[in-house]
Order: structure tokens, then C-alpha cells, then sequence
């Protein structure tokens, strides 16, 4: 190895232990907010989660099929260009209407796609977390033709 690449790589890894490190920290709601994964409601899941009601808006993004044919795996996509905290997906299709919470790092952008199981036709809502505490809410009917949880 040449004196010049030598010095490079001393450079980068100087470099790379002094750098910041980034620390990620996720809220476990499983254990924070049990109460609202046993909740068979969107409504009753929504209020023990985030402790009130959201106001509809607007400025959540949110992307799914009006008529699923295969309720096993429903694509869902969520954007939203608010300073959102949590952002979260409730659905009163199956027995528990908790589905997923995301807890967003701070200045990061919601643009997440991930897929849902729905056993049948049912609203599914999206309630969203801003940083400033206010909490925002859409939601859409999803038409489920074969029911994916279950026979």
C-alpha cells in the first residue's frame, strides 16, 4: 500500500469515530398501550392510544385499493408532510382494531408502503401524531371481496 492510500484510509477512519452517531429510539405500544391493541373498535383503540379524538385533515396522504380483491394483503401507502411523531392504522374489519404504529424520528417524512390483512369490507382510519401534539385523522372504506384472515 502507497503512502497516499495509507493516509486516506487513517483519514477515514478518524474520521468515522469521530462522526455522530445517530440514535434511533422507538416507543414499544404493545406495552405502553395494551389496553388499545385489545380494542375491537377503531374508535375505543384510537381514544386509549392517544388518550382523545383527532380532527379530520386534509394533509395525511393515504393510499389504498377502494375494492380489494384478496383482503390477505392490501397494499396501504401513508405521506403526509406534517412534523408527525406517531402516525398510526386502525381498521374494525378484524377482531382487533389496533393494526400498526410507527413512531417517526424527528425531522424525517412519512412515505411508508406496507401491506394490511382485512377478513372483510370495514373502514380503516389513519390518525396521525404531529409533534406539536395535535392529532389528525382520515380515513377510506375498503371493499374486501375474499376475506384474508382465516379460511
Amino acid at each position: 500500500m502507497d503512502r497516499r492510500k495509507f493516509m486516506g484510509v487513517g483519514i477515514a477512519a478518524c474520521a468515522a469515530m469521530v462522526a455522530p452517531t445517530v440514535e434511533l429510539q422507538a416507543a414499544n405500544f404493545r406495552t405502553d398501550k395494551p389496553d388499545a391493541w385489545a380494542a375491537e373498535k377503531s374508535a375505543d383503540a384510537i381514544q386509549k392510544m392517544f388518550g382523545a379524538t383527532p380532527t379530520k385533515s386534509d394533509a395525511i396522504g393515504f393510499k389504498a385499493p377502494k375494492l380489494a380483491e384478496n383482503g390477505g394483503s392490501i397494499p396501504i401507502t401513508l405521506t403526509t408532510d406534517l412534523d408527525v411523531e406517531t402516525i398510526a392504522l386502525f381498521q374494525d374489519a378484524n377482531p382487533r382494531a389496533a393494526t400498526v404504529v410507527f413512531s417517526v424520528p424527528a425531522g424525517q417524512k412519512v412515505d411508508y408502503s406496507f401491506r394490511i390483512k382485512m377478513r372483510q369490507t370495514a373502514f380503516v382510519t389513519i390518525v396521525a401524531k404531529t409533534r406539536d401534539g395535535k392529532l389528525l385523522s382520515t380515513s377510506k372504506e375498503i371493499d374486501v371481496s375474499i376475506g384474508g384472515c382465516g379460511g
